[in-house]
């Protein structure tokens, strides 16, 4: 049979070559020896084609060319983001030298799209805003010490959502600027810079953003400018202006809508923003426009609340929820539309109600910072904004969300002392190229982490024994005979239910492990949605009826901003069958990763420069957190 199907070969290569030509038939030609059907090679990597790397970066960085950042004391351009992102030494905007202590792997420049590069253009004396009487009234404002002045007004038009600089000129010169440095920095298989930015939709101040990642070059993206929400503010307005943007050019993109916690209810809601019930067809759109959520970042972590998920003794972990930008102060009935747990578990009612789920996401973090400094680590963390970079006198006082009400109290202040030095977008793919790590973040094989670059791998399947867990070809072996993180399961085979195989390690320069948990969302015999927290390891101590039998301990020394990795551990590795699985009822599963307690910024800045004045009730340690794209199972296929 062998030699019957060499002979085949030969045949069909020799007349490829003749039919090609008699140049390509000496270039091509082959020996018999040459053609070894079923031949076993030696080396097993030869057809490895699973992601086998995980990269980390920041999806969401504001530079000068942001008008919130760049008109009030931001400085630093795209330029230097990136060249900080990639490791080189920066002095900030307030004149701190500052380096990350590794690069990242990857960053996305995602300016504002709104009068995108306004401060820039001020400050250079852009011929093209100086002929617009708006811009020269901007520009005349700043040019007499009255910057604020000219913040204020811009401020306005953006809440009023009226664009008082309508020049598509001055947004695509701005836009071809960030292309040049995005390209400038990107280094295939060693960094990676995406073209990118954000969408700033607030309606009421209601927060809606999106940020919106291509896939490609700069060719395909000088053939758009960013969509501003002055535009639309309807999110299927973007996916439209993204349908948009692959048809003419062939190219790709994707979105990444943040901050459901400052929406009043509208990111995850079950209307449209006309009005209207979503339905199967809006759900196939958002979850092809929007497949990942950037669940935590500076202002606030988005998995859960302690109102949604009472029994979590971990839920109440920088909660934001005082209300929207300073309008109106948040509703309980606000709060599941608002958290990624409760939005997955209203993900799940839909599917079953449209045969459609709207809320199928996978998740990432990233920081959000309007610094041009992506920095996430606890000793190094620049702050929201210039004006509370370290050592500035609003490092913790200043109102990075302010009470806006004519008759306001102060209760819808949000001081920058309750801000987190978060999150960072993890991401499993074979190589750092934007083809790569783009396919990974739209097939969801992605993770979050509020800072620190610890290792988490999920997998779930059938047929995994506890053993596996341990096997040098873990991996391998969860891909064959699973799926990974943001993955499918259907159809149980009789008897069955879900065993997931988890790894944990710890960041190399950070915290142990504390703990790993499942976190499982379903459908109970009535439709509705439920959810648990299951413990399944837990670093030296025992999981007693699914919780760790005591709390892992304390070694943070706040005075000194220190710890220990005397408790805890450096590697985990986990597994866990589904104790009480129904194959009849649809469901999800995400893995939640503690690491050991440790300092808060606050902590670290307070032994640096001694008390400021951030308040008793300021966090001064906390256990940093992770947190992956789930698992679903449907019944039916």
């Amino acid at each position: 049979m062998k030699e019957h199907l060499r002979e085949i070969a030969l045949l069909l290569f020799s007349t490829h070559c003749a039919v090609a030509g008699s140049a390509m038939a000496q270039d091509l030609s082959a020996q018999e020896a040459d053609i070894q059907i079923g031949h076993r090679e030696y080396s097993p990597y030869l057809y490895q084609s699973y992601p086998d790397q995980v990269f980390f970066g920041d999806t969401h960085l504001h530079t000068s060319y942001s008008t919130d950042a760049g008109m009030v004391g931001n400085r630093l351009d795209p330029d230097a983001a990136l060249r900080f992102a990639k490791g080189e030494e920066v002095v900030s905007s307030t004149g701190v030298r500052g380096r990350l202590q590794r690069p990242l792997d990857f960053l996305v420049v995602a300016d504002h799209a709104e009068n995108l590069g306004l401060a820039p253009m001020i400050e250079e004396a852009n011929p093209e805003l100086l002929r617009d009487p708006q811009g020269k009234k901007y520009y005349d404002l700043v040019s007499s010490g009255k910057g604020w002045d000219a913040y204020q007004i811009w401020k306005q038009s953006a809440i009023t959502m009226v664009d008082t600089l309508p020049n598509p000129r001055l947004q695509a010169q701005m836009w071809n600027r960030i292309i040049d440095a995005v390209d400038r920095h990107n280094q295939p298989g060693v960094f990676t810079a995406f073209h990118g930015f954000e969408w700033s939709s607030t309606p009421q101040l209601r927060n809606m953003h999106r940020n919106v990642i291509f896939r490609d070059g700069a060719d395909e993206a000088r053939q758009v400018v960013p969509l501003s929400a002055f535009t639309t503010l309807d999110p299927e307005g973007l996916w439209d202006y993204m349908a948009m943007y692959e048809e003419t050019t062939g190219g790709r993109a994707l979105a990444l809508p943040h901050n459901g916690n400052l929406s009043q209810g509208l990111m995850f809601s079950v209307e449209r923003m006309n009005g209207e019930p979503i339905d199967a067809d809006y759900a196939r759109r958002r979850m092809k426009w929007e497949p990942i959520y950037e669940v935590t970042q500076i202002k606030g972590d988005g998995e859960t609340h302690p109102f949604l998920s009472p029994n979590d003794e971990f839920a109440d972990y920088y909660r934001w929820d005082k209300g929207d930008f300073g309008f109106n102060p948040k509703e309980p009935g606000m709060l599941q539309h608002e958290y990624m747990r409760s939005a997955l578990k209203i993900g799940l009612e839909q599917a079953a109600k449209l045969g459609e789920n709207p809320f199928k996401f996978g998740v990432v973090g990233s920081t959000d910072s309007h610094t041009s400094l992506s920095t996430t680590g606890e000793d190094n963390f620049f702050g929201k904004f210039s004006g509370t970079e370290p050592g500035t006198e609003g490092r913790y006082l200043d109102l990075v969300s302010q009470d806006l009400r004519p008759d306001g109290d102060g209760s819808l202040n949000v001081y920058h002392w309750e801000s987190l030095a978060s999150g960072l977008a993890a991401v499993w793919a074979q190589e750092n190229t934007r083809e790569a790590i783009w396919d990974a973040m739209a097939r969801k094989e992605v993770y979050a982490t509020t800072g620190t670059r610890m290792r988490v791998r999920v997998f779930a399947g059938w047929d995994f024994a506890p053993d596996d867990v341990q096997r040098p070809d873990f991996t391998r072996l969860g891909y064959q005979n699973g799926v990974p993180m943001g993955g499918d399961l259907a159809a149980a085979p009789e008897g069955a239910a879900p065993r997931l195989m988890v790894r944990v390690l710890r960041d190399p320069d950070g915290a142990n492990i504390d703990r790993v948990q499942i976190v499982k969302g379903w459908l109970d015999a009535s439709g509705g949605a439920q959810e648990k927290v299951f413990d399944i390891a837990c670093a030296n101590r025992s999981v007693v009826e699914g919780r760790c039998e005591s709390p892992v301990g304390d070694t943070v020394d706040v005075e000194n901003a220190a710890y220990t990795n005397t408790i805890g551990e450096a590697l985990i590795g986990a597994y866990w069958m589904d104790p009480e699985f129904d194959p009849t009822q649809a469901a999800f599963y995400y893995v939640r990763v503690l690491e050991i307690p440790t300092p808060t910024w606050i902590a670290y800045d307070e032994a640096f420069f001694g008390k400021g004045d951030a308040p008793p009730e300021a966090l001064r340690k906390h256990q940093e957190r992770a947190y992956t794209s789930p698992i679903w199972y449907s019944p039916g296929g």
